[in-house]
């Protein structure tokens, strides 16, 4: 299977920006929605695990989950960047089909690293309100967009992505039992 398949029925600018104006846009949205959000949200109630307005170190240990989470999206976000015909979609259902990177294990990597940093940001904030948030995420995820998603996808590479969808799993594929 190619990296990407290309969908060529559709007009070339529809969804489409310039692309140096992708990278600050998608960066501010990252620091809005994957930062700030978690950080308000952090403030409803009391952070377990602080002390003096600081955390403790196993608090921290929900940065190394953020960290992965931020630079995994950095890496498929890159890979849309560069598999986008023309500049940066901002469609949901792009007109291709990556099939590479961490596409290779997992047909949703974006929205699963999404929820691994929030739930990075629960363990450091040490809130119940961003863990609800996180799990909150992952049902609007797995049963709302996710799903149309796939509906799309289906409709717009039709066997290709049947293949694809048999070959990946949707979220991770799980080791199987000796």
């Amino acid at each position: 299977m190619a990296a990407y398949e290309p969908f060529h029925n559709e007009p070339a600018t529809r969804g489409h920006m310039p692309r140096w104006a992708a990278p600050p846009l998608w960066i501010v949205g990252l620091l809005l929605i994957h930062v700030a959000l978690p950080w308000a949200i952090s403030r409803m109630r009391v952070r377990h695990g602080w002390v003096k307005g600081r955390p403790r170190r196993g608090n921290l240990f929900g940065l190394i989950l953020v960290a992965s989470g931020m630079a995994m999206i950095a890496w498929t976000t890159g890979l849309h960047f560069m598999a986008a015909p023309g500049g940066w979609e901002f469609e949901r259902t792009p007109r291709y089909m990556l099939v590479k990177g961490p596409y290779r294990f997992c047909r949703n990597p974006t929205y699963l690293l999404e929820i691994v940093m929030w739930l990075g940001w629960a363990i450091f904030f040490g809130s119940c309100p961003v863990l609800v948030a996180s799990v909150a995420w992952w049902i609007f995820f797995a049963f709302i967009i996710v799903p149309d998603e796939e509906r799309q996808l289906e409709a717009r590479f039709g066997e290709t992505y049947l293949q694809y969808k048999s070959e990946v799993p949707r979220w991770l594929r799980m080791p199987r039992p000796s």
